[in-house]
């Protein structure tokens, strides 16, 4: 079919046009692109033929600079691309211009400057407390109703979908076990998490105040924070995450603009602690998204879990990373942290879906506990858009292969 020509209600059609970096058939040379349907526009290539100012942000093999020209320069290039996908005028110009996407190699689609992780799911909180705190009178650490809990991450191990996961190698000690084993893990999990993307970047010392979040944050993306949970539990107390979680994130080859997911802006849940006031959002525009995911292994659903249940905002989350005057860089990327809902069905990790290993699930190629060499996750997610169509997320998919 062509481009042009996209089913009405398509999730890829030009309501969405979420932007990424691909080579063209027979060819290693990279190149931004734009999805509309099962096709890839040529961006900096239409911007050449049509005469845009904003070829030279187009034609490039990452997104980075058209990341750090601002809200401004987002705005008036997506305009351009909706109009080059749907005015008839261009269409002799920009049909020659699409690739099937199936013919396409996808690329990471931009460079990755710092990674920072969350834990914003109250749902997922409470879940890993209950499982590790039985005892405790809260599930929820002291803090977690005052702050959005984060680490810093690896964004050199960063990789696009559809990039293997070897398994990772460490030292693991079961409570019971008289001193630490290095081998394999045994525990290999996933985050089922949401990850946004920095474009223009801050002064540091200059913290970033909730209603600059659109100013700085260009787009969003789906993200799997692989886990090894025997790793992660030994290594950190009395730190944070390290090697567990350090040799690989998978994120989505297409970045949604903000700009795409107005429809989708809901308030987050009621809050039940007052915030200090550069985490006080009550007066300003809704900070939620709603975002339906669903998480696959080897091709069988095991969970939707619901963004719109987060309980911390991603403006929420930048004020935060920057109250202290930490600076952002063009390429930032940080996650959200385990998406869960308040049902089984709605949990965004093994650890919450068998409870620690207690309940295994029931695929139909066998038990699991934990992932096992050959499995294939899958993320995937929409959201609502504009006149009731669906606005579709670029899918997630590693597959996990033994390490050497």
């Amino acid at each position: 079919m062509p481009p042009f020509d996209v089913p009405e209600g398509d999730p890829f059609g030009p309501h969405n046009l979420p932007y990424g970096v691909f080579s063209p058939p027979g060819s290693s040379e990279r190149t931004v692109g734009v999805r509309l349907g099962d096709h890839v526009l040529d961006a900096g290539a239409a911007a050449h033929a049509l005469g845009s100012p904003y070829a030279s942000l187009l034609a490039r093999p990452t997104l980075n600079p058209l990341l750090a020209a601002g809200r401004t320069a987002w705005s008036d290039v997506r305009r351009a691309i909706t109009a080059w996908v749907t005015v008839p005028a261009h269409r002799e110009t920009v049909e020659p211009l699409f690739h099937p996407l199936s013919e396409v190699t996808l690329h990471l689609p931009f460079e990755v400057a710092d990674y920072v992780d969350f834990y914003a799911s109250e749902n997922h909180a409470r879940n890993v407390g209950r499982m590790f705190r039985p005892d405790a009178p809260d599930s929820l650490t002291p803090n977690w109703k005052h702050l959005p809990i984060g680490y810093h991450g690896r964004s050199g191990t960063v990789v696009v979908s559809g990039t293997d996961v070897v398994r990772p190698a460490g030292q693991r000690k079961a409570p019971t076990d008289p001193a630490p084993v290095f081998g394999p893990s045994v525990r290999l999990d996933i985050e089922a998490e949401v990850g946004f993307v920095v474009g223009v970047p801050s002064e540091m010392g200059r913290p970033v105040p909730l209603g600059a979040f659109r100013d700085h944050v260009f787009g969003l993306c789906l993200l799997n924070d692989w886990s090894a949970r025997d790793i992660q539990a030994w290594e950190y107390v009395p730190l944070g995450p390290f090697l567990g979680k350090s040799f690989a994130t998978s994120v989505s080859a297409w970045i949604t603009p903000l700009d795409a997911l107005d429809a989708a802006r809901v308030a987050p849940p009621e809050r039940t602690h007052e915030l200090l006031p550069y985490l006080d959002d009550s007066d300003e525009e809704p900070g939620g998204y709603d975002l339906r995911m669903s998480v696959s292994i080897n091709g069988h659903v095991v969970a939707e879990p619901p963004f719109s249940t987060m309980y911390w905002t991603a403006a929420q989350q930048l004020a935060h990373m920057t109250v202290n005057g930490a600076s952002l860089r063009t390429g930032d990327l940080y996650g959200s942290g385990t998406v869960s809902g308040p049902t089984e069905r709605e949990r965004g990790s093994l650890l919450e879906l068998t409870w620690n290993g207690r309940d295994p699930l029931e695929l139909p190629d066998g038990k699991r506990t934990f992932l096992e060499d050959g499995d294939v996750v899958t993320l995937s997610a929409w959201a609502p858009g504009p006149d009731g169509v669906r606005v579709g997320l670029g899918e997630v998919t590693g597959r996990i292969v033994p390490g050497s």
